[in-house]
């Protein structure tokens, strides 16, 4: 199944993703035609569970799929991995019936979800979310507002993260459908880059739904427990976007002279592709690790337990990390290869600089990911968070 999926993959993106790489920079609506494609060849939502009529494919796959999916577009590849949150967030800590009947419809119909914790004033700082969730008798109302959020107004249902109103350090995650009454869409991101994915604001205004909904759990273990997937996909395109920052430069080496000779021809050009090439390698190797740590912990008896008290994997933050670093390095060397036009938006190697940037910003920038090392890893364990 793995080699299948990969080699179906890389077919669509020869043949669907490459040709469309400046149209995908142009900020199409989402989701784009690309995305009913990507479903039609049976390829969306690789990585639910056999259960809910997915195909069930491992997050060490899922990097590899990812990466060719980034070498591609990598908006297009965020817009379309990130529902791994939500999704294994509800596989674990929701309800049966619940995770049943959305997640079978979100393997039958190629949906996607989103996951609404970022604040404008809360930042990176999840228990300081004002979002609230207060109980009233069988339902839950939420209030609240949500800074950034990749794929909210296409999204068959929102995971929100808040706090009990009656109690500050009570931390929730609760399914919300995207269609609730109150839960309004107030602004999509120009972003600078990933630029064929939706991110947007949005608010909840008294927004009701069964108490059946919350997730199980602290709120906020939950999600740490989460996060190392999407945070490895997220590292993954790094690689994917590096690949193709290598291809482009052997392209451009192959046509473009200098001191009356082919750049390819030149050492220090050599020298540079080589080092690109041990950065990629690394990248791919750190991500797979981690990815095989989530793997193992998830096929574990209690997999629910087993994530809850492992929470954020070193693996995972060290991969995002790296990648983030590791893969801007690339992009930086390769634009500095095309000149000044490396800095137009003449040639792609501008909009693979853009999209590389945003790995070592989204799900915890780097500072943010340094301070979980190190309070979590670095401390004595009688210190540790």
């Amino acid at each position: 199944m793995t080699d299948d999926l990969l080699e179906r993959t890389r077919k669509f993106v020869d043949t669907e993703v490459l040709p469309e790489t400046a149209w995908l920079d142009a900020r199409p609506d989402v989701p784009t035609p690309l995305t009913s494609r990507w479903h039609e060849a049976g390829l969306s939502n690789w990585w639910l569970p056999e259960r809910y009529g997915g195909p069930g494919a491992s997050l060490s796959t899922s990097v590899d799929v990812v990466s060719e999916l980034s070498y591609g577009d990598a908006g297009f590849a965020f817009g379309s991995f990130l529902s791994i949150l939500g999704t294994t967030l509800l596989h674990l800590y929701g309800d049966h019936d619940l995770a049943d009947g959305y997640l079978t419809r979100m393997a039958g119909g190629g949906g996607c979800c989103a996951i609404l914790i970022s604040e404008q004033e809360a930042g990176s700082e999840l228990h300081r979310t004002a979002t609230t969730i207060t109980a009233d008798g069988d339902a839950l109302v939420l209030d609240g507002e949500k800074y950034f959020s990749t794929n909210t107004d296409a999204a068959d249902f929102l995971i929100v993260a808040g706090r009990a109103a009656d109690d500050p350090s009570g931390y929730s995650l609760v399914l919300v459908p995207r269609d609730a009454p109150g839960v309004e869409v107030t602004k999509r991101w120009d972003m600078i880059g990933l630029r064929g994915s939706g991110t947007y604001a949005a608010t909840l205004r008294g927004v009701r739904v069964p108490a059946v909904n919350r997730l199980s759990g602290n709120g906020l273990r939950d999600l740490e427990a989460g996060l190392n997937a999407s945070r490895i996909l997220i590292a993954a395109t790094a690689i994917g976007t590096a690949r193709r920052v290598r291809d482009v430069c052997m392209a451009y080496a192959a046509t473009k002279k200098v001191k009356g000779a082919l750049l390819v021809d030149n050492d220090v050009f050599a020298a540079k592709l080589g080092q690109m090439e041990a950065q990629i390698d690394v990248m791919r190797n750190q991500c797979l690790a981690a990815a095989a740590q989530f793997d193992g912990l998830m096929a574990a008896p209690n997999a629910s337990g087993a994530l809850y008290r492992a929470g954020a994997l070193r693996s995972a933050l060290a991969a995002k990390m790296h990648c983030g670093q590791a893969g801007w390095q690339v992009a930086t060397t390769g634009s500095e290869m095309f000149g000044g036009l490396g800095f137009t938006h003449e040639h792609v190697i501008g909009k693979l600089v853009r999209d590389l940037r945003y790995v070592g910003l989204v799900e915890g920038g780097d500072d943010v990911v340094r301070d979980l090392l190190f309070g979590r890893y670095v401390l004595p364990a009688a210190k540790r968070l």
